[in-house]
């Protein structure tokens, strides 16, 4: 039987505690990095596998990894501003419990330092952050639905940034700073995951059996778009640009037309969580 987010909790606070970094100390970084090195794994890229990839120079495709790297640790780190903002939010509510209270604390300091990390990488060596595209609109919540949303929205940044950072972890042949924060980013989110994934299915449990079926239809259409929109930010027409390709508008086109089959296998694990515990009915489109 499953250990509830409640029982988790101290043993993830324990197991935080033991394995706490520095993350001004964590990593050795170069003054400049090369050029001629991979940053991306080519089978994450959004244009791997399409013609137009196929045409490049050895040399373009190791560009455009660089800021297809860039882009993607801006996501994690955008992902992760309204992640902490949630989570100290529900720090010591009535309906959060002491053990949860107590590893929320380590939860938003090692998200935190995921942020002061990636920061760190891309202002030094890109210049920049890549802003975020969601565009909120306001709408009303069935009774608890908010929580459900929140904790939904913790799980899509940390379940597609666990499949990009494991690949990259094992890659010998990305540049080792690269495959170095991918790890150290992966063992953190192993617990976060696991108490994410425990509290989803708790919360939406308790909160879904009082919403009428047309509440929960209208959060599962939103659940669903919402899956499908995250990905649409992993195919940033700037970075192509940025990489000194032309038309980022239609080689985006070009690679979310191509990508269905990448997008499937890399939320397989969300999407299974999901569809298993009734949080939608069926697999959608992405």
């Amino acid at each position: 039987m499953s250990l509830t987010s409640v029982q988790l909790a101290p043993k993830l606070s324990t197991a935080s505690i033991k394995k706490s970094w520095d993350v001004y100390t964590a990593f050795d970084w170069p003054e400049t990095l090369p050029e001629d090195n991979w940053y991306m794994s080519p089978e994450l890229m959004s244009l791997y596998g399409t013609e137009y990839f196929d045409s490049l120079s050895e040399a373009q495709q190791k560009k455009l990894s660089f800021t297809e790297l860039c882009n993607f640790f801006s996501l994690v780190l955008q992902g992760e501003r309204p992640l902490v903002q949630g989570l100290a939010h529900r720090l010591y509510l009535k309906t959060t419990e002491p053990p949860v209270s107590d590893y929320l604390h380590h939860f938003i300091d090692e998200e935190n330092k995921h942020m002061i990390m990636f920061g760190m990488f891309l202002n030094r060596y890109f210049g920049k952050v890549y802003p975020e595209k969601k565009v909120t609109i306001p709408r009303e919540y069935a009774k608890g639905e908010e929580d459900v949303a929140f904790l939904c929205k913790a799980l899509v940044v940390e379940e597609y940034g666990e499949y990009y950072n494991v690949v990259m972890w094992h890659d010998k042949s990305l540049h080792p700073l690269v495959s170095e924060i991918n790890r150290v980013h992966h063992f953190d989110e192993t617990r976060h995951l696991a108490f994410g994934r425990a509290r989803l299915v708790e919360t939406f449990n308790e909160k879904s059996k009082n919403w009428s079926s047309d509440e929960l239809q209208g959060f599962r259409d939103w659940l669903a778009a919402y899956l499908k929109s995250s990905w649409g930010d992993y195919y940033n027409p700037t970075m192509y640009k940025d990489a000194g390709l032309e038309d980022g508008y239609n080689l985006r086109q070009m690679a979310l037309e191509h990508g269905r089959a990448h997008r499937e296998k890399a939320s397989e694990v969300l999407v299974n969580l999901l569809v298993e515990n009734q949080i939608l009915e069926h697999a959608p489109e992405l």
